[in-house]
């Protein structure tokens, strides 16, 4: 049974940090590309960071680039994003994507929330 497990979201104040991680099982978690989404209340889901399956290859959206760093450890089959000066604006639930190779496999988590406020 294919699982992502995200943990580390929770309350942090303008400027604070937060560290993410993302746990996959069920799939063979050096093959797929990763990446973190977020959602806003009443927004669309977005991409916020992505790493391919042997870290060559990393992007960003532009409002984060700077800010947070996406990582993956593929011995313990977990994906991080660390995410340094937060604003409100990051206020949303991350998501953790698994991609495979052929890009006929996606998987989602089911997300941990982030808040960012006085």
């Amino acid at each position: 049974q294919v699982q992502l497990v995200e943990s580390g979201g929770g309350l942090a104040q303008p400027g604070e940090s937060l560290r993410l991680s993302c746990i996959g099982s069920g799939f063979t978690f050096n093959k797929y590309t990763m990446s973190w989404h977020r959602q806003a209340p009443g927004k669309e889901r977005g991409m916020v960071a992505s790493i391919s399956s042997s870290s060559s290859s990393i992007n960003y959206v532009n409002s984060v680039k700077g800010r947070f760093t996406i990582s993956r450890d593929n011995a313990k089959n977990t994906v991080y994003l660390q995410m340094n000066d937060l604003q409100p604006d990051d206020t949303a639930m991350y998501y953790c994507k698994a991609l495979s190779s052929d890009r006929e496999r996606i998987y989602w988590g089911l997300g941990t929330q982030v808040n960012v406020s006085y």
